[in-house]
């Protein structure tokens, strides 16, 4: 069968079965719509947070970032891995003993202020309508390939999906298409990798082939001491180099707490009847997410070295007789190009297809001089990488089509859960909590609906001008996150004293000092015309990346609302009786 009409198939099947799923799971209750009616099994629930966790940033991006910056992303694995411990001891189990619906109704009712309910719900605007720019990148990056259309294209068909099975089915029905979404994803992304592995380097497990002897031509050596050699060559740096320790250590963090700060993630814990259901579902997801983030570094490591061995002879590394003829390119190549999301320009007009580093001045010099090179003729979007790696290694078809299949799946399923959070914050805390508080049921959940059609417009036109790569986008989710709703989440949990007004100061400081730096560099991306400022570490303050900024952010957050607390009136008696009721096992 074509790999076309495979495809086809292979993915109107899986649009089939969550539409399937999305009716007759399809909320007719405010309880069913917000949490699935509390009456989610912990290990199911697992397996949703785990899909709703693992975004196009995870699924799509970041093995791209892994392939071109090699040990320095290890930053997204640890982060993104080890916030999920700090979910599971701190918050998950007391936010569902409290038993509200969402993130800002648990501010509001700690804080007994509907002004931090507010602002909480604004953080979460925010926070939600980051990530899902990056979501929706990944959703036109999978589909513009797998329709063979533009990216623009593609993402108007995937809001069109999303919109039928989150508007109509709520987090009910959302939960129950996430279950099915996370078996495609992990068979979709593991298969491949097996695959790859045992081509490569004769391993059956990705983990191991990473770090194994490559089989063949060149069978001295290892995976990764070649990559190294051949991209060093190449003018980059070596793929298992120092990171930028700061910088890594700063994003590490801010992706940590950012990720136990997430609403749409922390929403799922009110979708499990009991509290210790709660704790049993964080340690399902941490389980279901470690099988796809151990895979990722191998992905990336043997996506980049696919590719290189595509465009280059590696025994003949740099030299213009070991660069692949522009003509004779493989199929992959010419199926991605009419993306756009891989370009080729030949600047010195002799046919082949120079890859080299711009940014190494010294190297551009020598290869200018002894190549004949005028630039970087090779554009590959990071965001291709795992779409492209089956193709690119000559993988059979349905391998082929199953990764499509799974990258569509990763991208939607994170993007329904953010519509979802976007549309209770709407709907329950604005509309409900604080503006119209004897609304009806039903025109809550029109409301809801509503608020959740708007949002997928609004995502969409912002995701057709993203300020980076998906992983980039999501990491600066997490910074906002970071630096707004854990903090006052973690003092509403573990601190009597903290009272509404140094809650309401924090996340104030935090999250408009994060939104600042953002903008710096990273500029109104929505606003054609405006320009930010020179988006390199020379030009960062004190060398600080703004997808690192959100641990700092966080910092300011947690001192400001201190002191402000200090200065100001303790919280009512009642209310530190709710934290100590809150934190402490009812046993006790």
């Amino acid at each position: 069968m074509e790999l076309q009409t495979l495809i086809y198939l292979v993915v109107g099947a899986t649009f089939l079965l969550y539409f399937v799923l999305a009716i007759v799971a399809r909320a007719g209750t405010t309880s069913e719509f917000y949490v699935a009616g509390k009456g989610i099994n912990p290990v199911l629930n697992g397996m949703a947070t785990a899909a709703d966790w693992m975004s196009a940033a995870s699924f799509i991006s970041m093995a791209g970032l892994i392939a071109f910056n090699g040990y320095s992303a290890s930053a997204y694995l640890m982060g993104w891995t080890g916030g999920y411990v700090l979910l599971a001891m701190l918050l998950a189990p007391y936010l569902r003993k409290f038993g509200k619906f969402t993130v800002p109704e648990f501010i509001g009712d700690r804080f007994y202020s509907n002004a931090a309910r507010v602002i909480a719900v604004i953080a979460l605007l925010v926070i939600s309508l980051t990530y899902v720019i990056g979501q929706m990148k990944g959703v036109g990056v999978a589909f513009s390939r797998f329709l063979e259309t533009s990216v623009e294209v593609g993402l108007f068909a995937g809001m069109g999906i999303v919109f039928v099975y989150a508007v109509l089915g709520g987090m009910k029905g959302i939960t129950y298409t996430q279950i099915a979404q996370y078996v495609i994803m992990i068979f979709a992304y593991t298969v491949p990798a097996i695959f790859i592995s045992l081509q490569l380097t004769g391993h059956f497990l990705p983990q191991i082939g990473t770090g194994a002897e490559l089989t063949g031509a060149g069978s001295d050596q290892y995976l990764l001491q070649k990559l190294d050699l051949v991209l060093v060559d190449l003018g980059f740096a070596e793929y298992t180099g120092t990171p930028d320790l700061m910088n890594t250590f700063l994003l590490t963090l801010a992706l940590m707490i950012g990720t136990a700060g997430l609403p749409h993630v922390l929403v799922r814990f009110f979708t499990v009847p009991r509290v210790r259901d709660a704790r049993k579902s964080a340690g399902w997801t941490l389980l279901f997410i470690a099988i796809l983030y151990t895979t990722a570094p191998a992905v990336g490591a043997m996506a980049m070295w696919n590719t290189l061995k595509t465009v280059q002879d590696t025994d003949q590394i740099g030299a213009p007789e070991g660069n692949l003829l522009y003509a004779e390119r493989p199929q992959w190549m010419k199926s991605w190009e009419t993306t756009g999301l891989l370009q080729f320009e030949d600047k010195n007009g002799d046919g082949r297809i120079q890859y080299y580093n711009d940014d190494n001045e010294a190297f551009a010099a020598m290869a200018e001089e002894e190549y004949g090179w005028n630039g970087n003729e090779l554009y590959v979007d990071r965001d291709i990488m795992v779409l492209a790696n089956p193709e690119i290694a000559n993988l059979p078809n349905w391998v082929i089509a199953l990764i499509a299949a799974g990258g569509i799946a990763a991208a939607l399923s994170t993007a329904a859960g953010l519509l979802l959070a976007i549309s209770s914050a709407i709907s329950h805390d604005l509309l409900k909590g604080v503006f119209m508080p004897n609304i009806s049921e039903k025109n809550e959940l029109m409301a809801g609906r509503i608020s959740m059609t708007v949002a997928i417009i609004i995502a969409g036109y912002l995701g057709l001008n993203p300020p980076g790569f998906a992983a980039q986008v999501v990491a600066l989710a997490f910074g906002l996150a970071a630096s707004s709703l854990f903090p006052a989440l973690m003092m509403g949990i573990f601190s009597k004293r903290m009272n509404k007004e140094g809650a309401i100061a924090g996340m104030l400081a935090g999250l408009s000092i994060t939104l600042l730096y953002i903008f710096m560099y990273k500029g109104w991306f929505f606003i054609p015309g405006t320009n930010p400022l020179e988006d390199t570490r020379e030009a960062w303050m004190f060398g600080i990346n703004p997808t690192s900024f959100g641990a700092i952010g966080a910092a300011i957050n947690f001192i400001v609302a201190i002191l402000v607390a200090k200065m100001t009136t303790p919280p009512p008696h009642e209310i530190q009786e709710l934290v100590e009721d809150v934190r402490v096992p009812r046993a006790s």
